[in-house]
């Protein structure tokens, strides 16, 4: 049992950091973000229905209920993109990121009254520090300063993705975290369609590689594992280990973009680095 739980915590961890390349792609690609979206649609769910072709995971759909459910729980996820980018255009990376993940701390909040599960109070602790970090981050707590534009855009973004992932938990008990992440995708590319007509698409064959990368990287591979994840933990302890995510972020957009963290970055990424580890420790207690 305790080597299965570090196995699902590797592959948390690995998932994480796929997905963490979000971050930096998502603030070098020089295209609208609806665009830069339906773009890694369409390229993700290429990606995945190829993996499901070889791989022979069925594709089907077992009730009416469960397509709604596909179809909202996709449109949640693709409004938590586009309010996810547009608070990396209005900062950095490390701003973006770390606003993002105060969708742990919504998470736990908010998950006990979609799923039966009891609720935790340390995860109100956990989630204090969350906040203190974030309040840390914040260089001036002015409502016309950028940054703090970005970080409000970048929490409702993190409500958008609570809920998605929430609405995804509970698919994992009838489909694959493979499937799920298709029909998302799959749907969110039909869906956007309308703004290739007037948003600006002129960069995308100079941009390709760099979505390409963002369409395979962070979403075929770092969402759909995420999802997967699903199956062997609460979507509060998922989210909340999974908030090692910015930490990963901050790094790859020091190397590639030449971002240097300031020391309020440091303070708030130690803190959102603490409640990491103290969720990983108590989820293996709970698995024991």
């Amino acid at each position: 049992m305790k080597n299965q739980h570090t196995k699902n915590l590797i592959f948390l961890f690995i998932a994480t950091l796929f997905g963490s390349t979000s971050g930096a792609l998502g603030k070098f690609i020089d295209v609208p973000p609806p665009v830069v979206i339906w773009c890694r649609c369409v390229i993700g769910a290429l990606f995945i229905y190829i993996f499901c072709l070889f791989n022979k995971t069925s594709l089907k759909i077992n009730s009416k209920k469960d397509i709604f459910t596909i179809f909202i729980s996709a449109l949640f996820f693709g409004a938590h993109w586009i309010t996810y980018f547009y608070s990396l255009k209005l900062s950095n990376v490390a701003i973006g990121m770390l606003s993002l993940f105060t969708y742990p701390m919504i998470t736990a909040l908010i998950e006990p009254f979609f799923i039966k599960v009891k609720f935790d109070p340390m995860y109100i602790v956990l989630s204090l520090m969350v906040l203190l970090g974030l309040y840390i981050l914040s260089p001036e707590f002015n409502l016309e300063n950028s940054y703090v534009g970005a970080i409000l855009v970048g929490v409702l973004s993190a409500l958008l993705y609570s809920i998605r992932n929430i609405m995804s938990k509970k698919l994992t008990t009838s489909y694959t975290g493979t499937s799920i992440m298709f029909y998302q995708i799959a749907i969110l590319s039909v869906v956007l369609c309308p703004v290739l007509f007037y948003m600006d698409t002129s960069n995308i064959p100079s941009q390709m590689p760099y979505i390409v990368m963002l369409g395979l990287l962070t979403t075929a591979i770092g969402h759909t594992m995420l999802v997967s994840s699903f199956k062997h933990f609460s979507v509060s302890t998922a989210s909340i280990i999974s908030a090692i995510t910015p930490i990963f972020g901050i790094f790859i957009a020091f190397i590639f973009l030449n971002e240097t963290p300031n020391l309020n970055t440091f303070i708030g990424g130690s803190l959102i680095l603490a409640t990491v580890i103290i969720e990983s420790v108590r989820s293996k207690k709970k698995n024991s």
